[in-house]
């Protein structure tokens, strides 16, 4: 079997038609959706249809439950809660029930388990970021004992390319721009990057082909029409109008002071409301 497996689409519609089209004709025959289908843009309702149309396994990410009021909006960037706020007021009761109803872990036969964050539960959360090596260890391990005997665990969240192999106790990382052979007696773990919200120079939305009966997981790069998808979120007031660039550790630091003044949590909580 031929698996596409896709995450953080965060309603660019731009980028999943792309995403779908470039699938097709690369044979795929199961699509699985690592989660955040919805939040960032502007194109949530469309985004759901086509991945139902598809017959896309998927699972919930963060976005997704705080749209559905699932989990709250603590922690989360003012951008994306007001990304949050407008996509409550504009999506369908049966979209809201799709989203509602996304489980946080599925399995895809024996091949692969998948997840938005972690297959393993730390201090009670259950969307975990596996941006460290301990994390990734502990998921590593958790699929080990996953009833399912997966021995392939595909997880989204971090937006950042990644595959992982974890074998006696060692965990390596592969080289993304290569094909990938998923030898036996290891554990893999499988991040497909973005397809709709980027957060590297890399532009094009990207995700993995990975072949059951070869045993072999490659990374695909699409190009979409950013530009279009960018321009609809600005003119919606999700994506401000920026007349400076400002370098992500600036806006960190502006962040933080906000938080420390009391004024980031007064913003969130206007437009949470």
């Amino acid at each position: 079997m031929r698996i596409g497996i896709l995450s953080d689409v965060h309603a660019n519609l731009e980028a999943l038609e792309a995403t779908l089209a470039d699938m097709g004709g690369a044979g795929v025959e199961r699509v699985v959706c690592l989660g955040d289908v919805v939040g960032y843009n502007t194109d949530p309702s469309p985004c759901i249809r086509l991945l139902r149309e598809a017959g896309a396994v998927c699972v919930a990410g963060n976005h997704d439950r705080a749209v559905t009021r699932q989990i709250p909006t603590d922690g989360f960037s003012v951008r994306a809660i007001r990304a949050i706020a407008w996509t409550r007021k504009r999506l369908p009761p049966d979209d809201v029930a799709w989203l509602s109803a996304l489980p946080l872990k599925t399995s895809v036969g024996e091949h692969l388990v998948a997840v938005h964050g972690a297959l393993h539960v730390d201090r009670g959360c259950e969307l975990v970021r596996l941006n460290s090596e301990d994390r990734m260890r502990r998921t590593a391990q958790a699929l080990l004992v996953h009833p399912s005997g997966a021995r392939v665990c595909a997880y989204g969240h971090t937006h950042r390319l990644g595959i992982h192999e974890y074998r006696n106790g060692e965990l390596w990382e592969h080289d993304p721009d290569s094909e990938v052979a998923l030898r036996g007696g290891s554990c893999f773990l499988l991040n497909p990057g973005t397809v709709g919200e980027p957060r590297s120079e890399e532009r094009r939305a990207t995700w993995m082909l990975f072949d059951t009966g070869r045993r072999t997981v490659s990374v695909r790069r699409v190009a979409y029409d950013d530009r279009a998808a960018f321009d609809k979120t600005r003119r919606a007031g999700i994506e401000p109008r920026r007349l400076l660039a400002i370098p992500a550790p600036l806006r960190a630091a502006l962040q933080g002071g906000l938080r420390r003044m009391g004024i980031y949590e007064m913003v969130r909580r206007v437009i949470n409301s």
